[in-house]
């Protein structure tokens, strides 16, 4: 089950469906529990239950994991549908497939997280969807980098977890375990190198194999003889998080390739696999879980939302509006109209919306950072301004102190005053809370080539380059290359990732055109030494952008908003000369700002980053 990715290959420019109406909807049901906030349209005791279990499930990585953290920036909510055709009004786009019927979905948004779950399957189908994705979500909060055959096995291990009153089981056989045991294993060197754009991860025929082998490969390593218990397994993620070469980190854990080949065929193989038994800690009763019944308009606002950071905004906009007009005191639904007014370009009205949605309620921290970021404070260089800018993004910090993006704009304004040794610390903070986003690590690089501190700034841009692709890795070429070749660590060399028989150019956007058939209606213009270049699309194309950007994976569009920031086209020239290409792929970068005069201090010299051991 992948997670959601930055790098999108898109076919279209925003996702619609056909909008439901939302007549007919009852005020739903909020459950608390002591970390989560369950929302359903069953009874409070189905709330309870599914709260319950989340609890449990995070009991687990507690005790497993004690050093983790297990809070997001990125609160959690989880709508708890009591029937099939609830959830498929929430999320009509994953009923498209003929035969559809998913038993529960997960969405890793930047800024929120959504998990739903259906009651008439949960616990026979959805919490192990639902557990998975949640399972990443744990781990991408405490680990810089994972390989994907670890991320996906882990998040497999976990997803099988099974509760009882006073005990819970860990590493249950996977629904793909008979993959394991009728089709050829797929050698674990190869595994070790599949990625998301693998054909292990995609092909149909491949795919269950991958899930199933990843899953047995962490069983053995936690359950497995001569494994101690999982304390290899350990070892072995600590040395990924102080970046060792993971084949290397691989063989000097667990032994040869050929070897644990062959000891993993025959573990499978067994007449039967152990799992874990943890005891469970006193968690209370659910029965002491407060509820109430959400006022119409809150209902329709928190249904509007889902709609809205799953990028369903046709879905969004008639539950927003319905909320609005039913109470138009709430904060929430002007905070989503002035994310859908955002989607449309209409920022001075988005504007009002965040400014009204803070004024009804302080604890809207993103419509505080909205209205902060779209001000002129966010861009002025009066000390008077950036002593508000600064001081509006603490405010943001003290409603959410584990909101990363608050970190980064604090870093890029502590740039510009001059101040790098502050702009280090900030992003540093933002790589903590954000350890798997990979553009926060190459900000940090920034800032020591920026001071000079050039060998640091290559190995920042180099870990970065190795792990990932597509625009991030090209962005870590970018940094790569900017570092004297002398003062570069001595390795393979790193190139640019480019899309099969195309040009490139980088420039600054000029202008972005959307019409109402994105396929036909839409262009790119790019301002390339004074020439204005244009660019047409014929089909999808991929693109990606920088982390820094503040409106982030959550309400970015090849629309609107992306006027003078810098791009690098990947186009294949046309048949005709009336524009400049058909676009392969786009990367939009959000580049440090500069800074007014040198730098009176520099910053420490530093390793990689290190993430929490388990």
């Amino acid at each position: 089950m992948p997670t959601t990715r930055r790098f999108l290959l898109s076919a279209i420019l925003v996702l619609s469906t056909a909008a439901i109406a939302p007549a007919g909807e009852k005020p739903w049901i909020e459950v608390r529990s002591p970390h989560f906030r369950v929302l359903t349209d069953g009874s409070a005791a189905d709330g309870r239950k599914v709260a319950r279990e989340f609890e449990q499930m995070r009991a687990v990585f507690a005790g497993q994991f004690p050093s983790f953290r297990l809070e997001s920036g990125a609160p959690l909510l989880i709508f708890a549908a009591r029937d099939e055709e609830t959830a498929k009004s929430l999320a009509p786009a994953l009923w498209r497939r003929k035969g559809a019927k998913p038993a529960g979905y997960f969405q890793q948004s930047w800024e929120k997280k959504y998990a739903l779950v259906r009651l008439d399957t949960w616990g026979s189908g959805a919490h192990q969807v639902v557990f998975h994705e949640y399972t990443h979500s744990v781990l991408h909060m405490n680990a810089h980098w994972l390989p994907t055959w670890m991320d996906e096995g882990m998040a497999e291990f976990y997803a099988y977890t099974r509760f009882q009153q006073d005990k819970t089981y860990i590493g249950a056989p996977t629904e793909r375990f008979s993959s394991l045991l009728w089709k050829t294993p797929i050698p674990v060197e190869t595994l070790l190198d599949v990625n998301q754009r693998s054909p292990y991860y995609h092909d149909e025929d491949k795919v269950e194999m991958f899930y199933a082998e990843s899953w047995a490969l962490i069983h053995y390593f936690v359950f497995g003889p001569n494994m101690e218990g999982g304390r290899k397994l350990n070892l072995f993620f600590s040395k990924l998080q102080q970046g060792a070469d993971q084949k290397k980190a691989f063989l000097e854990v667990f032994g040869s390739f050929q070897d644990i080949d062959k000891a993993l065929d025959n573990y499978v193989h067994k007449f039967a696999l152990q799992a874990g038994v943890i005891k469970n800690p006193e968690l209370g009763s659910e029965k002491d879980y407060p509820s109430r019944t959400l006022t119409m308009a809150e209902t329709q606002a928190e249904i509007g939302g889902y709609h809205l950071w799953t990028h369903d905004l046709a879905n969004a906009r008639p539950y927003v509006e319905d909320a609005l007009h039913n109470d138009p005191k709430l904060g929430l639904a002007h905070e989503e109209k002035g994310f859908l007014d955002f989607s449309d370009g209409k920022d001075a009205e988005s504007i009002e919306e965040f400014t009204q949605a803070f004024a009804d309620d302080h604890a809207l921290y993103l419509s505080l950072l909205a209205k902060t970021m779209l001000s002129p404070i966010a861009a002025s260089d009066l000390p008077a301004d950036q002593d508000a800018f600064k001081q509006s993004l603490n405010s943001v910090l003290a409603i959410n102190p584990q909101y990363a993006p608050a970190y980064v704009q604090l870093a890029r304004l502590a740039v510009r005053q001059n101040d790098l040794k502050a702009a280090f610390s900030y992003s540093r903070k933002a790589e903590t809370l954000e350890p798997f986003r990979a553009g926060y690590r190459l900000q940090t690089g920034q800032i020591l080539l920026r001071v000079g501190q050039n060998a640091d700034a290559a190995k920042f841009a180099k870990y970065v380059a190795d792990r990932w692709y597509g625009a991030d890795h090209n962005e870590a070429w970018e940094l790569w290359t900017r570092v004297p070749e002398a003062q570069r660590p001595p390795t393979d060399p790193i190139t640019e990732s480019t899309p099969k028989d195309s040009e490139r150019v980088e420039g600054t956007v000029k202008s972005v055109s959307c019409g109402k058939d994105k396929d036909e209606d839409w262009s790119f213009n790019l301002d390339h030494d004074g020439q204005t270049l244009s660019f047409h699309r014929k089909g999808g194309f991929a693109w990606g952008f920088s982390d820094s950007l503040w409106y982030g994976e959550d309400h970015i569009t090849m629309c609107h908003h992306l006027e003078g920031l810098r791009a690098i086209v990947h186009y294949r020239p046309p048949a005709n000369s009336s524009y400049a290409g058909d676009i392969a792929e786009i990367e939009i970068r959000d580049d440090l700002p500069s800074s007014s005069s040198p730098p009176k201090t520099a910053v420490p010299s530093t390793p990689l980053p290190v993430a929490s051991s388990h």
